[in-house]
């Protein structure tokens, strides 16, 4: 997988192979993250008169998507360009 990411005087693209993101939903989906990540942005959310809470991540639901998603090499998930020029672009 590949982020790009283009600004007015910024061009970078950065790699992120499937073991790192698989490494990363299971962080993610860790019992401590989910128990504190509600906690940790409450006075955010209170300050800000928002009622959300992190829904949970089923770490067994995303890994067979992440594997699937390996069968397509090249697809574009995410294309944005904003008005001041700024375009990120995720490509498998």
């Amino acid at each position: 997988m590949h982020v790009k990411v283009k600004a007015k005087d910024v061009r970078f693209t950065i790699p992120v192979p499937y073991a790192i993101l698989n490494i990363a939903i299971s962080i993610l989906s860790s019992k401590f993250i989910q128990q504190n990540a509600n906690k940790w942005t409450k006075e955010h959310f209170e300050r800000k008169k928002l009622d959300f809470t992190f829904p949970q991540i089923d770490k067994e639901t995303l890994k067979p998507i992440v594997k699937e998603l390996q069968n397509y090499k090249g697809l574009v998930l995410v294309d944005v360009k904003a008005k001041d020029g700024t375009e990120v672009k995720v490509r498998l």
